[in-house]
């Protein structure tokens, strides 16, 4: 396991990291069990950092991260999200008050006296502009409630604007092969200011895996079922943006990503980690065999310049004019 600095902070996190959004739920059924046999695999091939936030499955994935870290504060680090449990279109929503309430409730969740890195969670471009937020997490942070704070954007608009605020060390974007935009201008930005990435969502909802058909079904409790046309939140980060029978389809086309790489999925994870502007990939899990398939990309082969240019291509071309959303 290879670690990287977290922008200009103390924090290094493990390049390959997790995200526990379908643990906690959304994701169709789950087994408690086999997620915390899962968490204890990745912390025992050296992950020390896990993505979560408070209202995946109420905060069932903060109290499932509390059981497998008790003890551990100290050598592994949880980044948590808030705002989506209220009305993010409210004001009031990132007062100070609600702020502390929120942070309060995360670390009784967490059984911990500080959250490593606390993130607003996909707020509206409004309570951006406004910062009243930032000022409340400047204070938790004094406290020593919250060693550093982010923002998980949905748009590059929005991390170029989470930009402007000092205090923002990280931002979680969802990048991968069929979402390359934010390396065009978010990145050099985030680089040159000392933030850190974080990239959720690298298989896109598990096309980049190649094992949908168009007639794959979901259960209705899962994501990829009731928001697959955004119905319950940006339409982004479901199947990144795409109609998920195109996405089906140009995944078949990228199949030979796969060749020599173990799995069409460790490459695309492996295409990611190779942009030096990351931090770290958060890919979800469900059992220790996905922990497992989602670890072995760290060694697999890297893509030549030529391959490089070719993905890029296709992405321009064929990819990005079919996107949804803004992004």
């Amino acid at each position: 396991m290879q670690y990287r600095q977290l922008g200009n902070t103390d924090m290094r996190v493990s390049e390959m990291s997790f995200g526990t959004w379908a643990i906690g739920g959304s994701w169709g059924s789950v087994s408690d069990a086999e997620s915390l046999r899962a968490l204890e695999a990745a912390m025992d091939a050296g992950v020390n950092f896990f993505d979560t936030a408070d209202v995946y499955g109420d905060g069932h994935s903060e109290r499932l991260l509390a059981q497998a870290t008790k003890g551990k504060a100290d050598a592994v680090m949880i980044a948590t999200k808030f705002c989506r449990a209220a009305d993010i279109y409210d004001a009031a929503t990132y007062s100070a008050d609600a702020v502390r309430a929120f942070c309060e409730g995360s670390l009784a969740r967490l059984g911990r006296e500080r959250i490593d890195l606390y993130q607003v969670h996909c707020p509206p471009i409004e309570a951006l502009l406004d910062g009243s937020v930032f000022e409340a997490l400047d204070r938790l942070k004094a406290e020593g409630k919250v060693r550093e704070y982010g923002v998980s954007v949905e748009s590059v608009k929005e991390g170029l604007l989470c930009l402007e605020y000092p205090g923002v060390k990280a931002l979680q974007v969802i990048y991968n092969l069929f979402r390359q935009k934010p390396e065009e201008a978010l990145f050099p930005a985030a680089r040159a200011r000392g933030v850190g990435i974080l990239v959720r969502l690298p298989l896109a909802s598990g096309l980049l895996t190649g094992k949908f058909t168009e007639s794959s079904t979901f259960a209705p409790d899962d994501h990829r079922s009731f928001n697959r046309d955004g119905d319950a939140f940006n339409v982004g980060e479901t199947f990144a943006g795409l109609p998920f029978e195109t996405g089906v389809a140009l995944a078949r086309e990228l199949a030979w990503i796969g060749d020599g790489r173990g799995s069409m999925a460790a490459a695309a994870i492996r295409w990611i980690l190779e942009n030096e502007d990351i931090t770290c990939v958060i890919p979800g899990f469900k059992n220790v065999r996905q922990v497992e398939q989602n670890l072995s990309a760290l060694a697999a082969p890297g893509f030549s310049a030529e391959e490089r240019a070719r993905l890029r291509a296709f992405y321009e071309e064929r990819v990005r004019p079919a996107i949804r959303g803004p992004y």
